[in-house]
This record gives structure tokens, C-alpha cells and sequence, in this order.
């Protein structure tokens, strides 16, 4: 059977290489979107706010083995000095003649390599510089709209993250038990409930339509696919509902 994604592989996961990010809440975003696919290696170069930043914390949402792993770096050489591949995240070309892939491609090669990838991802203001993207091999440029091309931080590590996940195996969402679908008797029974109710409000106007405003409703009310309780909860409704008619309705002298 073929297949658009590769076999699961066990190449190195890449390290994710935030460049200069100004604010504590970005970073920690970055972090949430690396661990929702598996990714925990963050390494930071001169954060303009400093390390650690207590802002990053909550903005994480729990991906706090990202936070407290994450290390610190003077300059974009270093952090990537022991890494054989190096992309940089850039929507311009900025005039640097080096391969350009999608995030897509980027992910074929690193998981068809076994050393270590760095992933570049720069300041949210202005990007990466030119000396940064110089430092990399290859460009990895999301196809994105021509007129409004802005990704904040988060969104670019998690489109990144994301292809590189397609090759590894997550857990999926765990799936939601669905309740097994009443009986015919029952949706029977509270549909004559509600018609007997409506009769009783005159809502059947004028007579000649009742056949076809009751095919209607039957129509409407056996769309969804009640379940038992579903049907249950909504003839207690109809039952309160008529019951508090009853109460209101002015006693014969």
C-alpha cells in the first residue's frame, strides 16, 4: 500500500533555535506548539528580556519540560555549533542564494538524516537577519498569502513542527464514545407527544397545512440521531413545559 508520508523514522529530533525572541509569552507559545508534536529541544539566543522569564510559564500551558530544558546561547553560531544541518524560517529570500524548501521537504531530510538538525526561527518583529539565514544551509519558506504574509512565532514553529510529526508516532486524540441511537418507539413517542402538545397551543393553522408542517417536524426530529437519554431529557422538557401551562391555565369556577 503506498503512501504520501515516509515510514516512521528514528532520526534525532530537530532543535528548535528561537533567535533573539523579545516577549516571555511568545517563547512560551513556542514551547506548547514544539511538545504538541513531540518536540522538547528549545535553545534560545540573547532572549531580549532574559532568562528565564516568568511570563513564558503560563503562556506554555503545561510544556514545562521545554521551558526548564530550554538553554541559552550569545549567538546564533554557537547555539547551532553542533548540528549538521541548519534551516532558517524566513517568508523573504533576502537575496541569499541557498535551497529553498517547504516545510514539507524540510522534514523528508531531516528524518532521512541521522545528525543533528537546527531549525532557526527569528525575533516576532522583523525576523530573521541576513548573517542569521547565512549561518544555514537551507531556507524553509511556508507558502503563504503574497499580500499578508505574518505568522507570529507560535504558528511558525507549529507549521514546522507539525510536518516533522507526520513521520513519528503520536497518540492520537483519544475518541469519544458515542451513545447507541434510540429506538424507534421512543423518537415515535415524543414525536406524538410534541404533536399532541402543539395541538393542544392551536399551532396547526390552517388545518390544510397540518399534514405537511407534521412531516416537517418528523422530518427535523429524526435528522440528528437521538439517543435514548437525548429523547428522555427532551420529553421532560415537553412534560415541564406542559405541566407549567397547566398550572397557569385559570381555574373553572
Amino acid at each position: 500500500m503506498s503512501s504520501d508520508i515516509p515510514p516512521l523514522s528514528s532520526a534525532p529530533p530537530p532543535v528548535i533555535v528561537l533567535v533573539r525572541p523579545q516577549l516571555g509569552e511568545n517563547i512560551g507559545k513556542a514551547a506548547r506548539a514544539m511538545l504538541n508534536f513531540g518536540l522538547t529541544e528549545m535553545r534560545l539566543v540573547t532572549p531580549r528580556d532574559g532568562w528565564p522569564n516568568p511570563s513564558a510559564g503560563p503562556a506554555a500551558s503545561g510544556a514545562d519540560v521545554v521551558l526548564e530544558q530550554a538553554q541559552v546561547f550569545d549567538s546564533v553560531a554557537e547555539a547551532v555549533a553542533d548540528c549538521a544541518h541548519v534551516y532558517a524560517t524566513t517568508v523573504r529570500k533576502r537575496g541569499v542564494t541557498k535551497p529553498v524548501v517547504t516545510p514539507d521537504e524540510a522534514a523528508t531530510a531531516i528524518h532521512a538524516s541521522a545528525a543533528r538538525t537546527a531549525i532557526l526561527f527569528g525575533p516576532e518583529r522583523s525576523g530573521l537577519e541576513s548573517d542569521d539565514v547565512a549561518l544555514a544551509r537551507t531556507i524553509i519558506t511556508v507558502p503563504i498569502n503574497a499580500e499578508f504574509g505574518s505568522l507570529n512565532l507560535a504558528q511558525a514553529v507549529i507549521l514546522v513542527a507539525y510536518e516533522w510529526s507526520k513521520r513519528i508516532a503520536l497518540a492520537s486524540p483519544p475518541e469519544t464514545e458515542m451513545p447507541e441511537p434510540a429506538e424507534h418507539e421512543e423518537l415515535e413517542g415524543m414525536i406524538l407527544q410534541l404533536d399532541a402538545m402543539l395541538e393542544a397551543a392551536h399551532f396547526f393553522y390552517p388545518p390544510d397545512r397540518t399534514p405537511v408542517t407534521k412531516r416537517t417536524l418528523r422530518t427535523l426530529l429524526t435528522k440528528p440521531g437521538w439517543s435514548s437519554q437525548e429523547v428522555r431529557t427532551m420529553r421532560g422538557v415537553l412534560s415541564a413545559l406542559a405541566g407549567a401551562k397547566r398550572s397557569k391555565a385559570p381555574r373553572q369556577s
